[in-house]
């Protein structure tokens, strides 16, 4: 996890430089938080704290939980991650793991603070492993239903076309990448959700 320390600090830089940091709408994942620019235009009715960290695998996020999320003390917690970890080669079981132990860092350090995963995307330049996505995402869903604070948020199905695959107009030109308009889906999504 050494190679993440630079993005870590800097996120726990910005943290320090926001004023009343804590008990806010924390948005916690990898680069698709990260480079959600527009959080609190998007949300004005809540205070929105961006704590995500580029190219970060849910198996970071967990790893690096008690030192970047704990400290902020969320009201509720917004987390999207998976993305990596399946491109970098996990298998759907390992990253359902992962989300095992995020999980149980949630309930044992954080207890009784609701929390949303939002469901892994399909994006054009990981259509090949499309299947391992829509299997993890499906590990997750059903874990989820079992446990108490939490829930699944589907931000896949309003990024695909009527076949299936990843409409490319939501999509930076790495074909990865949310780009403004796919933000605008995934706040749609969001507030359909009845997250805020």
């Amino acid at each position: 996890m050494v190679w993440y320390e630079a993005d870590v600090r800097e996120v726990e830089n910005r943290v320090a430089a926001v004023k009343e940091a804590k008990n806010r709408v924390v948005f916690y994942g990898s680069s698709s938080i990260r480079l959600w620019k527009t959080l609190a235009q998007d949300f004005p009715e809540s205070k929105t704290l961006n704590i995500g960290f580029g190219g970060s695998t849910l198996a970071a996020c967990a790893w690096f939980f008690e030192r970047l999320v704990v400290p902020v003390a969320p009201q509720s917690l917004v987390f999207y991650a998976g993305d990596n970890d399946l491109g970098d080669g996990r298998h759907p079981q390992e990253v359902y793991l992962f989300f095992c132990a995020f999980a149980e860092k949630m309930s044992r350090l954080l207890p009784g603070v609701p929390w949303y995963f939002l469901s892994i995307k399909v994006s054009p330049a990981r259509w090949g492993i499309s299947k391992q996505i829509q299997e993890t995402n499906k590990l997750i869903r059903t874990e989820l239903a079992s446990l108490p604070d939490c829930r699944f948020v589907d931000m896949t199905t309003p990024l695909l076309a009527a076949d299936g695959k990843p409409r490319r107009e939501f999509f930076e030109n790495d074909g990865l990448h949310l780009n403004p308009v796919g933000y605008r889906a995934w706040q749609q999504a969001l507030q359909q959700a009845k997250i805020f």
